[in-house]
């Protein structure tokens, strides 16, 4: 089993996911399970940030969060080669932008809420066998009722209305996370990244920049460093974005 603190990162080979990897494990002391659909994405990813020069270690696993026989399959490898997950990183999430009607709906809810709960609820085990566990949900603003019924929001009026709907969904399994696993010692977060650059919209430089709008992921990337450090235990249990929180 390793000293170094073991962070688990699905869909890590791609937007936020890279940077949070790529950021993550350029501190020392850190190593980073990239969890990824694609091993052969996974790899790819991993020998580029390897590239870069980091001081922390990487693995990839195969993960699809969709499928309980691969999510099953991750957590035997896991236990096998590190024993536990310090931080668990709930990351992987789509849009379905080439979907519509029902199958958008079914697709979007498949990976956002259900296997985004499955996922990280599978892990929790090995999460418990860590001495200062985190659980983190990758949320979004436009998940928040609060700021969904406020026409002075910036994105009341946003079309992404199912994507919202499974967001608002993983918000409040993340609040049922934090009531059953916080006796346990775990810290449940829901973590709004922001709007920045990713393939989550597409994959045209339109789609990925959102119009020219879309921020830096590193910057998400550095508040899920601020978690794992323990900078934001303060606010466990709530719905947190870099600079502060928003209303459920």
């Amino acid at each position: 089993m390793t000293d170094s603190k073991i962070v688990l990162i699905t869909g890590a080979n791609s937007g936020i996911g890279y940077a949070t990897t790529k950021l993550i494990s350029s501190q020392p002391n850190y190593h980073v399970i990239m969890a990824c659909r694609s091993e052969e994405k996974g790899l790819k990813a991993m020998e580029e940030i390897q590239g870069s020069g980091i001081k922390g270690t990487l693995s990839v696993l195969q993960l699809d969060v969709t499928s309980d026989q691969s999510i099953a399959a991750a957590v035997e490898t896991v236990e096998k080669e590190f024993g536990r997950v310090d931080v668990f990183v709930s990351n992987a999430g789509i849009t379905a932008y080439a979907e519509t009607g029902s199958k958008k709906m079914s697709t979007i809810f498949a990976t956002n809420v259900t296997g985004a709960v499955t996922s990280s609820e599978a892990f929790v085990s090995l999460l418990l066998k860590s001495a200062r566990p985190y659980l983190i949900q990758i949320s979004s603003g436009l998940g928040s009722f609060g700021l969904a019924t406020d026409p002075e929001d910036q994105f009341y009026n946003s079309p992404s209305h199912v994507y919202r709907m499974s967001k608002a969904a993983l918000n409040m399994a993340t609040v049922q996370q934090h009531k059953r696993f916080h006796s346990q010692n775990i810290r449940v977060y829901a973590y709004c990244p922001g709007f920045v650059r990713s393939n989550l919209r597409g994959e045209s430089e339109q789609a990925r920049s959102g119009g020219g709008f879309a921020g830096d992921p590193m910057d998400s990337a550095r508040g899920i460093l601020d978690i794992c450090e323990g900078k934001r235990d303060a606010d466990v249990g709530r719905f947190i974005h870099a600079n502060g929180t928003y209303p459920w």
